[in-house]
């Protein structure tokens, strides 16, 4: 089933793009809450002629992601976590945490674009990623310190 999607959705694509899903997935889930529509001959007219309209706008906002992008390319956080005399922390360090970092930096990310491969739950040195743009990442380093 071809669907046209509304929004960004994590491992299947980005706003307005056209992507191949099983039916149940899209009827049952993505079509009715509102995240796609079903890609009809006149809903992909209809997506073409936005696309081409916002053309502009979209190649500004690429430009504001790859210029925050370049100022977080030096960017070193430091998070302190409760921690046991071994070093192993109690609970995790999270998406949260990072974004609440970041922001004490001056940078305003949404924790929704920060990755992390690796479950932290213990002191160490670690990379996040930044999906700023779908096709601009940045990837920040940060390390998790005993408070």
């Amino acid at each position: 089933m071809k669907i046209i999607l509304k929004e960004d959705i994590a491992n299947l694509g980005y706003k307005d793009d056209v992507v191949e899903v099983k039916s149940g997935y899209g009827r049952n889930y993505l079509i009715p809450y509102g995240k796609a529509v079903i890609a009809t001959p006149s809903a992909l007219k209809v997506l073409a002629e936005n696309q081409r309209q916002r053309a502009h706008k979209l190649a500004k906002i690429k430009a504001d992601a790859e210029a925050l992008a370049a100022s977080l390319e030096n960017v070193k956080l430091t998070i302190g976590a409760k921690t046991s005399s071994t070093g192993t922390i109690f609970g995790s360090v999270n998406a949260i945490q990072i974004a609440e970092a970041l922001e004490k930096l001056g940078f305003n990310i949404d924790r929704k674009v920060i990755s992390v491969k690796e479950t932290i739950k213990e002191v160490g040195e670690y990379n996040a990623i930044l999906k700023l743009h779908k096709e601009v990442s940045v990837e920040v380093p940060f390390e998790v310190i005993s408070e």
